[in-house]
């Protein structure tokens, strides 16, 4: 079994993020990049499942400009067999990745697929929906705990009541939840490996693909800052501030 993991190059998570000056969107320029978070967590219990036997190869996609290389040379650290980049330099949405990754997933014949539940740029949580769709296969989303029996796959599932668990037929697409696993960390050695494993590049512009955005953005700006918090000197005041300021008894 072929397992595909999406992943996707965005502004690390320790880097504040900062608007560019005339609002049009986040300033990308001399920042750190890195692979989303949720994706790492589903290229790792991808390898998990090919080091369990279940799959018999791990295929990384990322869908962007030419530097989307350096994340699936990460990915394949972690343990990924090989990459394919769908390389475009225009801006995605995620139904126009979730066309693309389908594009991927019919030509290698993969029966399961993992996304992260969401990229931390845009917080969207809807390329793996989107894709299990266009797919037709079934989908589960915010995947905690994955195992996988023949043509079957039992799914436990973050909801808002608890968990849930589903039983599906293969093939099928989950997203990954950040209580999944915890990912590897990369040697040294994995990283030298990684750069020899094969890396396939697919002009975006030799699909014939629909990949146009269906929403301008019109303005982005940051938070308004949090004000200070205050302190009180007793259980009275708080109580009176409650009441006069919050308004919330």
């Amino acid at each position: 079994m072929k397992i595909l993991v999406a992943v996707k190059r965005v502004l690390d998570y320790n880097v504040k993020a900062r608007v560019k000056s005339d609002g049009s969107g986040v300033d990308l320029a001399n920042q750190k990049l890195s692979m989303n978070p949720f994706d790492e967590i589903a290229c790792e219990e991808a390898v998990r499942l090919r080091e369990a036997g279940v799959a018999s190869e791990v295929i990384v996609v990322s869908c962007g400009p030419t530097a989307c290389q350096e994340t699936l040379r990460s990915a394949m650290a972690i343990g990924a067999d090989r990459a394919v980049l769908v390389e475009t330099d225009a801006a995605l949405e995620p139904l126009a990745v979730a066309k693309l990754m389908q594009y991927v997933a019919t030509k290698e014949g993969v029966q399961f697929a993992i996304f992260g539940k969401q990229a931390i740029d845009d917080d969207a949580g809807q390329t793996g929906q989107m894709f299990g769709a266009l797919m037709g296969w079934a989908q589960a989303s915010f995947a905690s705990k994955v195992q996988i029996s023949g043509d079957t796959a039992t799914i436990t599932r973050e909801i808002d009541g608890g968990l849930e668990t589903l039983a599906m037929k293969l093939p099928a697409v989950i997203t990954a939840d950040l209580r999944l696993n915890e990912p590897r960390f990369i040697t040294l050695p994995n990283i030298m490996k990684a750069k020899k494993k094969p890396l396939e590049v697919i002009k975006v512009a030799e699909l014939g693909i629909d990949i146009a955005p269906r929403t301008v953005t019109l303005h982005v700006s940051e938070s308004a800052a949090r004000k200070a918090g205050i302190k009180v000197a007793d259980t009275a005041e708080l109580v009176k501030r409650l009441k006069e300021e919050a308004k919330v008894i």
